[in-house]
């Protein structure tokens, strides 16, 4: 099982999680490229980071919006959106292979991700943008969205993620994030939903069903309070159950 986590989100003189900490319990990092967060020596001290504990890299996509942290969900034309991807993929392919390492998968960021699992003209143009760059780019996302459906379609190799710090509706969707409850903090009950979906490929939803959910990779948010803490308690807990951590690219 991959474990993954949102890296490289600080930018300029406002800093955003403890990089240095979660680097040595993940196998792969999604790594901001710019455009929702991080700056060109955040993307370059990141991948650094990741080359020299071998960490994957993965492109962390996001909308052109510093501002509300990618959190806000714009109105692009196709055009737009697949000029934004393609962007943040060359900054950050061209910053890895500086430092000897390289993208190894792409995954969307905050409204993106979201807009993208049932959207199929924006999963379209993000595809598009992929396939433009490197058509064998693996694509990391939502299980059922319209972003990996197209991914396949396409001909990308396409991974799964689930979420063991988030809650999930009955539907298998995550809660948003405006309600409460729908980032978990608890390390103990972040580490049983890791180790049962690890082991059992499923979850427990807010209204106490049990739910199938397929998993390549469990993605913990590095942005939370307490999140090393977390992350530690995870990968300690997947390790004992006999769950080998390996990254999925």
């Amino acid at each position: 099982m991959d474990l993954n986590a949102d890296l490289g989100e600080s930018f300029g003189t406002w800093t955003k999680g403890e990089d240095a900490a979660m680097f040595p319990l993940v196998t792969s990092a999604s790594v901001a490229c710019g455009m929702h967060a991080g700056d060109p020596v955040t993307m370059l001290d990141t991948c650094r980071a990741a080359y020299e504990l071998d960490v994957k890299v993965g492109a962390h996509l996001g909308y052109p919006d510093l501002a509300g942290f990618g959190l806000r969900s714009l109105e692009m034309t196709f055009d737009d959106l697949f000029g934004a991807v393609l962007y943040q993929l060359g900054a950050l392919d061209g910053v890895a292979h500086a430092v000897g390492a390289s993208v190894d998968y792409v995954k969307l960021h905050g409204a993106l991700y979201d807009r993208t699992v049932r959207d199929p003209e924006q999963a379209s143009a993000v595809i598009a943008a992929i396939q433009a760059y490197d058509p064998g780019l693996p694509v990391l996302g939502f299980p059922g969205s319209a972003l990996l459906d197209i991914a396949r379609e396409a001909g990308h190799p396409v991974f799964a993620e689930a979420f063991a710090d988030r809650a999930y509706l009955p539907d298998g969707t995550l809660v948003p994030r405006a309600e409460e409850g729908a980032v978990l903090l608890d390390a103990g009950e972040v580490t049983e939903r890791a180790v049962r979906l690890a082991t059992r490929g499923e979850v427990v939803a807010v209204d106490g069903s049990v739910i199938p959910v397929r998993a390549d990779s469990l993605c913990l948010h590095a942005d939370t309070p307490g999140s090393v803490g977390v992350a530690a308690a995870v990968r300690a807990g997947l390790a004992a159950a006999g769950v080998e951590l390996e990254s999925f690219a």
